[in-house]
């Protein structure tokens, strides 16, 4: 993929990331995994910095623009993350004009934080920002593939799901 452009962006595909481990085929799929989501991560992250996002933050923004004004409490439920990952995300997303943070009238302990105008704005460019990963990452495969693929991650998160409940 290295030197493909994508929408004006060169993407750089970093060596460590398709690097192998000497253990041959111990974990085998897992490696695979683990280095298809580390580049689908950086290649979003690529993607998402022509709106002024990092990856990850996106994220935020589609629980906020789906479910509403959310107690950051409940977007750290929501999105699975440390508090501390979410308040930094919080902090640079209201830095950026995206969101606003104010406390809850129901509970003035609480922090309420909802999109700004600004922050609504960019739904629809983000949406294109992850069509366009999809895109990407799906390239070569056909919609019989694609069916299959989707099936199969499917098995992988219930299974995952059941062994360790993140769900």
């Amino acid at each position: 993929m290295s030197g493909t452009e994508m929408s004006g962006t060169e993407y750089q595909c970093p060596n460590e990331a398709i690097t192998t481990t000497e253990a041959g085929t111990c974990g085998e799929i897992s490696h695979a995994l683990a280095r298809v989501a580390k580049l689908h991560r950086i290649t979003a992250g690529q993607l998402l910095r022509r709106l002024g996002l990092y990856a990850g933050q996106e994220l935020l923004m589609m629980a906020l623009w789906e479910h509403g004004p959310q107690r950051q409490t409940e977007l750290i439920k929501l999105l699975g993350l440390d508090p501390s990952t979410v308040t930094r995300m919080v902090q640079r997303l209201e830095q950026a004009g995206l969101v606003h943070r104010q406390p809850d009238p129901a509970d003035r302990r609480a922090v309420m934080v909802e999109t700004t105008e600004q922050g609504r704005a960019l739904r629809g460019e983000v949406a294109d920002v992850w069509q366009e990963l999809e895109d990407l990452t799906l390239a070569g495969l056909d919609t019989h593939d694609r069916a299959q693929l989707t099936r199969l991650l499917g098995l992988l998160e219930a299974n995952l799901c059941g062994a360790c409940r993140p769900c």
